[in-house]
């Protein structure tokens, strides 16, 4: 029985066989590449700048990271731009992270530049001021009394900070903070304002 072909340099090898064993990479390191990325893949996407991380924690040599990471990019079992959407698509709607962390999270796993800007492009700014709006007035505490000025602000600051750590620029975490709490005053009795 003739052995296919797999399209990777030096994939010889049986499957089945765990090739990441130390005497397997040496003898067969694209085997074992192919076989670290398939096994990377199968738990979540991953970017390429992710996957040759892996591989040279594995001490997989370069040249051969190259060819099989490039490979795997024909066959499209690795692609950033689609890794990217998906990342701001999931990270944005379950984190309620802004552009400006969701950039920086891309730039961490090698997307960056143009790749990122499309990805992003996603989230318009009213997407991300109304993901805002919900996540303060779901941190909202409703048992500060914000007719207390003191109280208040404390409530605010806490508020913007919460948002800046998700990401938001200070000047949207105050928008949307100022406007929550003018929409709570206004909806308690005329008697309870300053």
């Amino acid at each position: 029985m003739k052995q296919q072909d797999s399209g990777f340099p030096g994939a010889e090898g049986s499957p089945g066989k765990p090739a990441d064993a130390p005497a397997e990479r040496e003898r067969d390191p694209y085997s074992a590449a192919r076989n670290i990325v398939l096994r990377q893949l199968t738990s979540s996407p991953k970017s390429r700048r992710q996957l040759a991380v892996k591989l040279a924690e594995k001490d997989i040599p370069e040249y051969v990271v190259e060819a099989v990471l490039d490979r795997f990019e024909e066959v499209q079992l690795v692609d950033d731009a689609e890794f990217a959407r998906m990342w701001v698509a999931s990270r944005s709607q379950s984190k309620s992270l802004a552009r400006g962390a969701l950039k920086r999270e891309l730039a961490e796993k090698g997307i960056s530049g143009e790749l990122a800007a499309e990805a992003l492009a996603q989230v318009s700014d009213e997407d991300e001021i109304q993901t805002a709006r919900t996540l303060a007035r779901r941190k909202l505490q409703p048992s500060v009394d914000l007719t207390d000025r003191a109280a208040r602000d404390k409530q605010a600051r806490r508020l913007v900070s919460m948002l800046a750590r998700k990401g938001y620029s200070p000047s949207v975490g105050y928008r949307v903070v100022n406007e929550l709490i003018g929409d709570v005053l206004e909806q308690q009795p005329d008697d309870w304002q300053d």
